[in-house]
């Protein structure tokens, strides 16, 4: 589980998750719409299918239909047919003549006979004849009065034709194989209101049963009346009965043809046809999972190979993601053993496109930072040095404070108060130096040390150096390293004036967030190959290319053997390539410092 939580929380298995869900939601919604469709489609082929086999199911009935009413039109209408009837209503007529119109009635019935499907014609003469193509000694034809329908044939006029439900047989030879049958009934008359006659046409009700049962598959037909009442139908047990859908059938569109209904918990293809001689209709009923078994086939093939491309597709696109993504994991992992400290390796990851340059900008990053961590530990042992050469002009502060001051006294007691004070001189520059242990003072008590230092210095020397101060007032409060000032004015003193008189003044500015802080003398200053040689190493001062040494001059006697190049590394290293120095000489020499300010006057130390 955590590694499936960890897979998915990666760039790979982000990616992965987003292209699944991008595909798959359209995938699906087309799923979705396609069924849909499909189902459409499907139900509309399976009633087209159903109604196709209905039209040849109604045109074979039909055709039984039509061969009853043309039997019946044929008698009622021709002519000779008629003139053969009238003679025999004629109680006058001699035997010869009888004889003659029965012969012809019969021979006319016997054509019929072997016309079409076999059916049985029966003519009942108002006078009691009865002509028939099929045996008296049968069946006797007066038989069909007695049905309760026969009284009806009186209702109807011209070519009206009465349609007799599905009967029991009352044809003795054919009652076995068909237990039912079904007839049409016409009137014969001289005009449109005497009757003379009728003619009454039968057909066996397995004729239409056995058309009925001859489509394949599960699809039952039957015939039934408008009653619900079924006709026939290939199931013998039914004919008679009622249908079990007339509910169904009665609630339909008479415009649809083929339609769906539910019969509990299964639906049906419920489909009708109307016969147009009567009120009569063929009805086919089918399980439609069956209906649609051979359509959806094809379908669900379809869908299927859409399931398996999907998932070929799919199992591709991660396979290349996969391959597109390793070199993402390959940098994350270089990354992590980056975190665990491990500077040396590398991605090695090349390439024209974006990860390709992620991963050359990523090792070029490595190999600064290790050039970096090389350049800070440089300067961090530039920086040791300089302070171990700053520790080295130390000694022990509380006893040189004493020795200094008991020479002092002992001086002061033999009564040379200029070396007195040149002790006492000392022993105060001393204490401010190397007592305190900050490592930034304020700009005025940088000036205080230069002041002691100076008096100092004029007690040595055969003529006195003036030390002239023009500070801003706002600079006094600026803290500053220690330290920088005096091996500036040593500088001068020693090599400047050259034990000769002279005047350095020391100038302070505030400009903004700089400290500008100049030394100024008055001596002999330098020449041009001197000054050039001195503005080179201070340029390298703090690029770890120059020693810790004085430059431009030789460093003669004093208390500092640090020198410009000193203060000006120094400077650097705290105040990088924000700081400045520049060196001026012609008729004296001009050394300016251009010091930051932060953290509210207080420099970065």
């Amino acid at each position: 589980m955590y590694r499936i939580r960890s897979y998915f929380h990666s760039i790979r298995g982000k990616l992965s998750l987003v292209a699944v869900i991008c595909i798959l939601i359209p995938a699906v919604l087309t799923m979705l719409i396609y069924n849909s469709l499909t189902r459409e489609a499907v139900e509309r082929q399976a009633k087209e299918n159903a109604t196709d086999s209905m039209q040849l199911v109604n045109g074979s009935i039909n055709n039984l239909f039509q061969g009853m009413l043309n039997t019946a039109n044929y008698l009622q209408a021709n002519a000779d047919m008629k003139a053969s009837f009238i003679k025999m209503l004629n109680t006058d007529l001699d035997p010869y003549e009888k004889f003659t119109a029965t012969s012809r009635i019969m021979q006319q019935l016997e054509t019929l006979t072997y016309i079409g499907e076999k059916s049985y014609i029966t003519i009942i003469l108002t006078n009691g004849e009865t002509f028939t193509n099929y045996s008296k000694d049968e069946m006797d034809p007066l038989t069909f009065q007695k049905e309760s329908w026969f009284n009806s044939l009186k209702q109807l006029t011209g070519l009206q034709s009465y349609w007799v439900s599905t009967s029991p047989t009352i044809f003795p030879y054919d009652r076995i194989s068909s237990p039912y049958q079904i007839s049409v009934a016409r009137t014969l008359r001289f005009d449109s209101t005497r009757i003379y006659g009728y003619v009454i046409v039968t057909m066996m009700e397995n004729k239409f049963s056995k058309i009925l049962g001859s489509l394949t598959g599960s699809q039952e037909v039957v015939l039934v009346d408008g009653d619900g009442k079924i006709l026939s139908s290939p199931q013998l047990e039914q004919v008679n009965g009622k249908f079990e859908y007339s509910k169904q059938m009665a609630e339909r569109d008479p415009r649809v043809a083929s339609s769906i209904i539910k019969d509990e918990d299964k639906k049906l293809l419920l489909t009708t046809a109307d016969l147009s001689f009567n009120d009569w209709h063929l009805v086919a009923t089918e399980p439609y999972q069956d209906a649609i078994v051979n359509i959806s086939s094809i379908f669900n093939r379809v869908f299927l190979f859409q399931i398996v491309s999907f998932i070929a597709f799919l199992v591709v696109l991660l396979l290349l993601m996969r391959q597109l993504t390793k070199p993402l994991i390959k940098l994350g992992k270089v990354a992590s053993s980056v975190q665990r400290g491990n500077l040396e390796v590398r991605s090695s990851i090349r390439g024209a496109d974006e990860i390709g340059r992620l991963g050359f900008l990523f090792d070029q990053m490595l190999d600064r930072i290790k050039e970096m961590i090389t350049e800070v530990s440089l300067t961090q042992a530039r920086k040791r040095k300089a302070e171990l050469a700053m520790l080295q002009a130390q000694i022990n502060p509380h006893f040189l404070f004493n020795v200094l001051n008991s020479i002092r006294m002992k001086v002061m007691r033999s009564g040379d108060q200029d070396s007195a004070k040149m002790i006492a001189s000392l022993s105060k520059l001393l204490r401010m130096t190397i007592s305190r242990d900050e490592d930034a003072i304020m700009l005025h008590e940088e000036i205080e040390l230069l002041t002691h230092y100076v008096e100092l210095m004029n007690l040595r020397q055969k003529e006195e150096a003036r030390l002239q101060v023009d500070a801003d007032v706002t600079s006094f409060d600026i803290r500053v390293p220690r330290f920088i000032l005096q091996p500036l004015v040593e500088n001068a003193l020693i090599h400047g004036f050259n034990q000769s008189a002279g005047t350095i003044r020391i100038a302070a500015e505030r400009k903004d967030h700089f400290l500008e802080l100049s030394v100024e003398d008055d001596g002999v200053g330098m020449d041009v190959e001197q000054l050039e040689r001195l503005r080179a190493r201070l340029t390298a001062a703090g690029s770890g290319t120059e020693e810790l040494q004085e430059t431009g001059r030789s460093t003669g006697p004093g208390m500092s053997g640090i020198g410009v190049a000193n203060v000006a590394e120094r400077m650097r290293i705290m105040f990088g390539d924000a700081f400045h120095i520049t060196v001026e000489s012609e008729q004296g020499t001009r050394i300016m410092m251009h010091i930051p300010i932060r953290e509210e006057g207080r420099p970065h130390v």
